[in-house]
C-alpha cells in the first residue's frame, strides 16, 4: 500500500511537471516598448540578433532568471528581459497581403491592407476571424489563416 501511493505521487509529480513545461511553452507575450533588442542569450551582455517594436507578439519557450527565451512568427528564437514585455494581446500578418473587413465575413466589405510582419492589437476573436486593431487607428476582422498571434 506504501509502495502504491509512492508510485502515484511521483507520477502526479511527473505529470505537474510536464504540464508547467506545456503551460511556459504555450505562453504568450508581446514587446511593450517603442524598441527592444532580441538577443542570443540571457543577458545583455550578448549581441542583440533583432530590434523588435511595440506590440510584437513572441511566444515564449523557456526562462532564466528574469529573461524569457521567445520565439517568433518566423520560428526566429531569441531573450528577451521579461520587464520589456506585456501580456497585451497582438497579431502579426504572416501572408504577403491580408484584407481588414468591416465584419467577420469573406463578402464583407474590405475596410484596410495588411502587410507582411504588421503589428496589429488584438480586440477579440470569432469564430476563424480577429477583431484588430492597428495602433491607434482602423478596426476591422482579418481571417485567422492569415496571422500569427493570440
Amino acid at each position: 500500500m506504501i509502495f502504491a501511493r509512492y508510485c502515484l505521487i511521483v507520477l502526479l509529480a511527473g505529470t505537474l511537471t510536464l504540464d508547467v513545461r506545456h503551460a511556459v511553452a504555450q505562453q504568450m507575450v508581446s514587446v511593450s516598448r517603442e524598441e527592444v533588442n532580441l538577443r542570443t542569450g540571457p543577458g545583455a551582455q550578448y549581441s542583440a540578433e533583432w530590434v523588435l517594436g511595440r506590440g510584437f507578439p513572441l511566444r515564449v519557450v523557456g526562462r532564466h532568471r528574469n529573461w524569457l527565451e521567445v520565439r517568433d512568427f518566423e520560428n526566429d528564437k531569441g531573450w528577451i528581459l521579461r520587464q520589456l514585455t506585456s501580456p497585451t494581446p497582438y497579431h502579426v500578418v504572416k501572408v504577403k497581403v491580408a484584407n481588414m473587413r468591416s465584419q467577420p465575413t469573406t463578402s464583407s466589405r474590405i475596410i484596410g491592407r495588411f502587410f507582411y510582419g504588421d503589428t496589429l492589437r488584438t480586440l477579440e476573436r470569432r469564430s476563424g476571424w480577429v477583431k484588430v486593431q492597428r495602433d491607434g487607428g482602423l478596426r476591422g476582422w482579418i481571417s485567422r489563416q492569415l496571422l500569427w498571434g493570440w
